[in-house]
């Protein structure tokens, strides 16, 4: 048999698929969808390509980005998903300075059939962490693009990233993990150096307005999320206080002002770093849905919460899974009685160290669905996305073979089930 290392990467992460149900005990599962085996999609990505990032548009278009390491800095590129499949793929920049990582990835955002926006991380100082967020314009759907401009001008040699893009119709609308403070001289209190969750809308002139502090005291480097709901948009993140717990906040812009986050769930994880393991939130109208990770108390757990009022309250907390996952979460609205959850788990095969990228349907009641193993990975840094494509879930990940990482994805088609009366 041959070994592991000589396996495609879409073989590898696909193998022993077809796909495995893990809800046992119900001969039909308990909402009515079923999703098709995952169809491999070709990828215009090369090798050593890092930081997929879909991204889809208020239209229906959806974009991948990545980047690709140079000497110095890197590439950004992307593709378009059409017809099914990847288009050949473009450039946006390359920039010498940009800071290539797996954690905190740049966006190519389609935001409408002509109007796009991208941004990336570029270097502001020789610090491994000071970087500046960097937006730049399309206007005519990604064939060129404008010059760079910054949305924060507080011009210290910081971090700035994580960001999140929505579009208002009156402009672009960003927040993002802002490192100005620890540029401050150290104090007792962790709040005077913290970094803080910021947001500003930018023009495609690069005029930037609407900046506002969301909170003043955030984790380090866990990914923001930001959706757009019927009364606007809103954030998840994961909050800081004295006591170093760390759990996720929720925050809405209502009328154009961003409102003080609030506890999404008092977990309670007490954790003395940043675990690089954010949330993730989507939205259609009133009906919002966010998922995240936590291991308080030592125990790993992937939950969900669901609202059917644009995020003005929850319903209870979802259990997603509690056996050894590993976070990484994504979640997607299904349609108006059903969202998806995805997330990375430690491998269902003994003797084999990889992770195993699963998914579960969930009724907006709480319902759990069958839990499904979408594929496999051997990098332990991937950070699974998924995105809703008329009735199917496009895929992506990081895969990884001889110390070489690479791109994955597939389509998983589903069907509503028909329920008798």
């Amino acid at each position: 048999m041959a070994s592991n290392k000589s396996r495609s990467p879409i073989a590898h992460a696909l193998l022993a698929l077809p796909l495995t149900l893990l809800f046992a005990g119900c001969a039909e599962p308990p909402i009515p969808l079923k999703f098709a085996e995952p169809e491999p999609l070709t990828l215009p990505s090369g090798p050593a390509s890092e930081g997929p990032r879909l991204s889809a548009g208020l239209d229906g278009q959806l974009a991948l980005s990545w980047m690709e390491r140079g000497e110095q800095g890197g590439t950004l590129r992307y593709t378009s998903f059409q017809d099914d499949e990847w288009q050949a793929a473009a450039d946006v920049v390359t920039d010498t300075g940009m800071f290539v990582n797996w954690a905190d990835v740049p966006s190519v955002v389609p935001l409408s059939d002509h109007n796009w926006l991208a941004h990336w991380l570029s270097k502001s100082a020789a610090s491994t962490y000071a970087y500046d967020v960097k937006v730049s314009h399309s206007t005519d759907g990604g064939a060129t693009w404008s010059e760079p401009a910054l949305p924060h001008h507080d011009g210290t040699p910081t971090e700035h990233g994580f960001v999140s893009i929505s579009e208002t119709g009156k402009g672009t609308h960003l927040i993002w993990l802002d490192g100005r403070k620890s540029a401050n001289e150290a104090t007792e209190r962790s709040i005077d150096t913290s970094m803080t969750l910021r947001a500003a809308s930018i023009d495609i002139d690069g005029s930037v307005s609407e900046e506002q502090l969301i909170d003043d005291f955030v984790c380090d480097c866990c990914r923001t999320d930001m959706a757009d709901a019927s009364t606007g948009q809103i954030a998840v993140y994961r909050d800081r206080t004295d006591q170093e717990i760390r759990d996720i906040y929720v925050a809405r812009r209502i009328d154009g002002m961003w409102q003080s986050g609030v506890p999404l769930s008092d977990d309670g994880w007490e954790i003395a770093g940043c675990p690089v393991n954010g949330p993730a939130i989507a939205a259609q109208g009133d009906l919002v849905a966010v998922a995240w990770f936590t291991a308080a108390d030592d125990e790993p757990r992937v939950h969900a919460r669901i609202s059917t009022d644009s995020g003005a309250s929850f319903g209870e907390r979802i259990l997603i899974s509690g056996l050894s996952p590993k976070g990484q979460v994504d979640i997607e609205i299904l349609d108006e009685t059903a969202v998806a959850v995805s997330w990375i788990e430690k491998g269902s095969r003994a003797l084999v160290k990889e992770s195993d990228v699963k998914l579960v349907p969930i009724a907006i009641d709480g319902t759990a669905g069958e839990e499904l193993i979408v594929g496999r990975t051997n990098y332990m840094r991937s950070v699974p996305q998924m995105t809703r494509v008329a009735n199917s879930l496009v895929f992506v990940w990081t895969d990884a073979y001889d110390g070489v990482t690479s791109l994955v994805s597939v389509r998983m088609p589903f069907e509503t089930r028909s329920v008798e009366p």
